[in-house]
Parts: structure tokens; sequence; C-alpha cells
């Protein structure tokens, strides 16, 4: 395993569609398991492939609390079902480093997936889950956590990751 180099917006990587997966490979797998790696080392609660750079169709969740057990779900060629309600909820992104914003997503989704293994399951999430799986699923679709926020949010939201950066590379 090893962890990866998460990409940062505005890189233009993080808009390219993700292709799906054809079939569950040697080489999948250990993108699948430098994604925990890079997810957990982060520390975030979800990573999706386009977020290193993989074109694929994958994501990673695990919402466990820091007092709970690992909870991985790996999500192979996620399809959102159907969506229910709404909520606001407080997001950050890995791509995004040191910024949140209040995202209106919907309040439950079922997704369809394949799991790690290659079998096909379906699952119901509300609440922190459903945000995570609509949040990883825009990944696959180049969609950004900025882009269902308006121009002048747009703009704060770009200085902050500027900010973040620069610092970053100050205390280096």
């Amino acid at each position: 395993m090893a962890i990866r180099t998460i990409l940062h917006y505005p890189d233009p990587r993080l808009r390219e569609k993700a292709r799906p997966v054809e079939r569950i490979t040697p080489d999948l797998l250990k993108l699948i398991d430098d994604m925990a790696e890079t997810m957990y080392a982060a520390p975030g609660v979800g990573l999706a492939a386009t977020q290193i750079g993989e074109p694929h169709r994958v994501f990673l969740i695990d919402i466990a609390g820091e007092d709970e057990p690992s909870d991985l779900k790996v999500f192979i060629n996620p399809e959102i079902t159907s969506r229910d309600g709404t909520q606001t909820w407080e997001e950050g992104c890995l791509s995004f480093p040191g910024v949140t914003e209040e995202i209106k997503r919907a309040e439950r989704v079922t997704v369809r997936a394949l799991d790690r293994d290659g079998k096909p399951f379906e699952l119901e999430a509300d609440g922190l889950l459903a945000v995570a799986v609509q949040h990883e699923n825009d990944h696959l679709d180049g969609v950004l956590m900025v882009d269902h926020v308006g121009p002048l949010k747009k703009r704060l939201m770009a200085r902050k990751v500027q900010k973040h950066g620069a610092t970053r590379r100050a205390s280096n």
C-alpha cells in the first residue's frame, strides 16, 4: 500500500469524468488499498479515485467515529438510484484543504454498486453517509463541492485553497 497525492482544486483532472470499471483486477485492488491508506492518512471520511488522478468509477467511505471500529465501504461503478428529502450539511473535501461549506443535498439516497470483490449490493443511506455518497459520486462525474455554491462563495473557496497551499509550502 502507498499514500497517494491528493489533487487540489483547481487541478483540471478533478473535472474529468471517471470511466466504468470493466473487471476486478489485482491493480484495481491495489488502487483501493492505496486509496484507503491515503484517505485515513489525510484524514478524511471519503475519497474518489479521481481525487488521486485515477479515472476509475471507484470511491471509498468510512464514517466511523474515532472511537469506533473502521467501517470501510468500497463502491465500484456506483449509481444513485433514488434521492429523497433535503438536508444541508457542513462539508469538507480533501481536494479543498482548509475549506468547509454548507451544501444542500438529498436527505436519503439509495445507491447500487459493486463491492471490493465485485459483488453487487444496494445501500440505503441517510445523514452523513448519504452526504458522503453524493459527494464522492459527484467526484466521479467531475462535479465538485464548489459547483454547489454561488459565485462569491466559489471565489472565497478558491482563495482559501490557495492560502492553505501557500501556508503548507511555507511550513515545509
